[in-house]
């Protein structure tokens, strides 16, 4: 009897003992992950101080504007700024607002072809195998090799000889070319059940019933991404503007923000005007990601099919 009690002791302490390992290990990942949050909010916070700078900036009146050391918080805001950059061009021939437009109706524009396209190249190149589609495929892979600037005088030249200097279509075309669109949309693409396809085809839907009512659904994160990328790409540019544009009245917001501080005599006068400016430009890529950030992440973690 004794023996089988000091047998039931010894498993009741290392049942006890195990317990409290176990315990000990649940504490400590409990600490670690509650560090590691902590250590990620405020890594968080610190990357949001550029966004939080830029529309502080954007409301400090010019004797703030100059302080040193600078300043991340504005002490007197005032929206003086943002009149003074819609002021600045009411006295020439081409309005502020004219800009914006441009910018606004050429970046839309943009966003739709490149996406369209990209995405009606992707499928053929995925599920269609004709002559020469791996020849085609890796000829687009091929153009990612080259520099932009590379790529600049033949454009040009493209965009002369087809006539289109001065339209809105010398802002669209060259941006409609997206060798990485089209190779984040096949990806996804091949992702696609051949089953599902096939499916849909034996129930007499047409190839671009297909397309558009069972691929496109399915490859949304990739079609979210390339939309934020190609409006980054087409939002900020300012090549556009500067080799394709000699009307003033047909160039964009960007070329117009590079042009306010630009053979002043001095270094003060416009600040307040182009801080707002940057306000404007950043707003609309702020906003979109925003609204797409879900569809992003989900891109980035290769989940299009599920």
């Amino acid at each position: 009897m004794m023996a089988e009690a000091a047998k039931t002791n010894r498993l009741t302490r290392t049942l006890a003992s195990l317990g409290l390992k176990r315990r000990s290990r649940l504490n400590r990942a409990d600490a670690f992950q509650k560090t590691l949050y902590a250590l990620l909010t405020i890594l968080g916070l610190f990357m949001i101080l550029p966004i939080v700078y830029i529309f502080n900036h954007a409301l400090k009146p010019y004797q703030e504007l100059f302080v040193y050391p600078p300043r991340i918080f504005v002490e007197h805001p005032t929206f003086q700024n943002f009149t003074e950059l819609f002021l600045v061009s009411s006295s020439s021939v081409v309005p502020v607002t004219r800009y914006l437009f441009n910018s606004l109706f050429t970046t839309a524009l943009t966003v739709a072809a490149v996406t369209i396209i990209s995405a009606m190249c992707a499928y053929p190149l995925s599920k269609h195998r004709f002559p020469g589609s791996r020849l085609l495929f890796a000829t687009i892979m091929l153009t990612l090799m080259f520099a932009p600037e590379t790529v600049g005088i033949p454009r040009y030249l493209v965009v002369s000889h087809l006539g289109i200097m001065n339209t809105y279509w010398g802002h669209l075309l060259p941006h409609l070319a997206a060798p990485v669109s089209v190779f984040l949309m096949k990806q996804f693409v091949d992702q696609v059940p051949n089953e599902l396809i096939e499916a849909a085809k034996m129930d007499g839907a047409r190839e671009f019933t297909v397309f558009l009512r069972v691929v496109i659904p399915m490859i949304m994160p990739a079609v979210a991404t390339v939309a934020i990328l190609t409006f980054q790409a087409a939002w900020g540019n300012v090549e556009t503007s500067k080799l394709f544009m000699q009307d003033e009245s047909m160039k964009t917001f960007p070329f117009f923000l590079s042009t306010l501080t630009n053979g002043l005599a001095n270094s003060v006068a416009r600040q307040g005007a182009a801080a707002a400016a940057a306000v404007v430009l950043f707003l609309p890529n702020f906003i979109i990601f925003l609204f797409f950030q879900r569809k992003v992440i989900a891109t980035m973690a290769h989940s299009g099919i599920k």
